[in-house]
């Protein structure tokens, strides 16, 4: 390099230097600048600050703790729903540790945002303090949200995940609140979908029992349960629900058959991309995604081109569902032998999964649980 070239080189790195601190010191004033009106004014932030809040350190994290309780109850409604809807459309955004000071607020709207905005982290630790939401909380609003966050861990535990304890801890919550009669009828509902994805503590029987129910909208979440079971035994209920004349019925019955890739019913839910009820089209299309076959494929390709932006996105992404599990990847193995039979590479259910295979040992089985592994009480 010749010193002319050696100059304009060490130009351009100071250049970028410069104009990387410049970037931070902004970003530094930005920052002040959310804290300032939280603080200060306690206001809401511009929705143009609120990123700063994302990923909050510890320093951070208890100078929101200790301001929380100084904002007014609409700011703190207000925070946590637009941190919600951030989060929803930015999953890079990381507001837990907002959502977690909100499970304590006094105002039960913002805790039950709060829970529904966690209900997908996988913290082992959410735990307890969504059982202890679900049996005292004295708002059904707030039990109903947390019933619906213990879901997640129903699912985990059954995939050998998460530890037993804590796993027995929200099935046996569950269980209490879906059983008791002066419970709501709302959170007997979601307790019972969120029980669904375990086998263990008379789970099956309670599905049952909720499809006996009188009431249509316990029988509907009977339905869904059915589905989340990954239990073929419900098969034959699904199918014939598929025909209800109850379009909340017909829904989940639709929905259950894409999560049971129920073969047998694929005609049907082909059927049912054209009912009246266009919930019911959108979930046939997604069902069918999951289903596989000629048939679902053929009827997926069919609304491609629909002129329903909303039904050809839906498709297109069951397409692609379907030609990922079930399609020719002869591309990277070479043509499988029996391709063409309708039964032909199926996606293995949650029953049919040899959990032993995918945790060798107890140590890969709970790999990530190092906090839990101390508690006695959670083993």
């Amino acid at each position: 390099m010749n010193p002319a070239d050696a100059v304009d080189s060490d130009m351009e790195d100071a250049d970028l230097l410069r104009r990387e601190l410049q970037s931070r010191q902004r970003q530094e004033e930005r920052k002040e600048a959310l804290w300032e009106v939280l603080e200060q004014k306690r206001a809401m932030p511009d929705s143009g600050l609120l990123g700063y809040l994302s990923g909050l350190l510890d320093d951070d994290i208890e100078r929101m703790r200790s301001l929380w309780n100084e904002l007014h109850q609409d700011v703190r409604r207000e925070l946590v729903q637009t941190l919600q809807e951030m989060a929803e459309a930015d999953f890079a955004m990381d507001f837990s540790a907002i959502f977690r000071i909100a499970l304590r607020d006094e105002d039960a709207e913002t805790r039950a945002t709060a829970i529904r905005s966690l209900d997908e982290i996988e913290d082992v630790r959410l735990v307890r303090d969504f059982v202890e939401l679900l049996e005292h909380d004295p708002t059904s609003l707030v039990r109903s949200a947390a019933a619906g966050a213990l879901a997640n861990f129903v699912l985990l535990g059954e995939l050998q995940k998460i530890r037993p304890g804590p796993f027995n801890a929200a099935v046996v919550a569950l269980f209490e609140r879906h059983t008791d009669p002066s419970e709501s009828f709302e959170v007997q509902q979601i307790a019972i979908e969120s029980m669904a994805y375990t086998g263990t503590h008379n789970v099956p029987d309670l599905i049952e029992q909720a499809y006996r129910h009188t009431d249509d909208r316990m029988r509907k979440s009977a339905l869904l349960a059915m589905g989340r079971s990954a239990d073929p035994r419900w098969s034959a209920i699904i199918q014939r629900e598929l025909h209800n004349p109850n379009p909340d019925m017909r829904l989940e019955a639709t929905r259950a058959c894409g999560e049971l890739q129920l073969r047998a019913a694929v005609k049907e839910v082909s059927e049912l991309t054209e009912d009246v009820d266009a919930r019911i089209r959108r979930v046939a299309l997604w069902s069918l995604g999951q289903i596989g076959g000629k048939l679902a494929r053929k009827t997926l390709q069919r609304y491609i081109d629909a002129d329903d932006e909303t039904m050809r996105t839906i498709a297109e992404d069951a397409l692609q569902e379907l030609e990922f599990f079930y399609g020719n990847l002869s591309t990277f193995f070479g043509p499988p032998a029996d391709y063409e039979q309708e039964d032909a590479w199926p996606v293995p259910s949650l029953s049919d999964r040899d959990l032993d295979d995918e945790a060798p040992n107890e140590d890969a089985a709970y790999e990530g649980d190092e906090d839990e592994a101390d508690d006695p009480g959670w083993a």
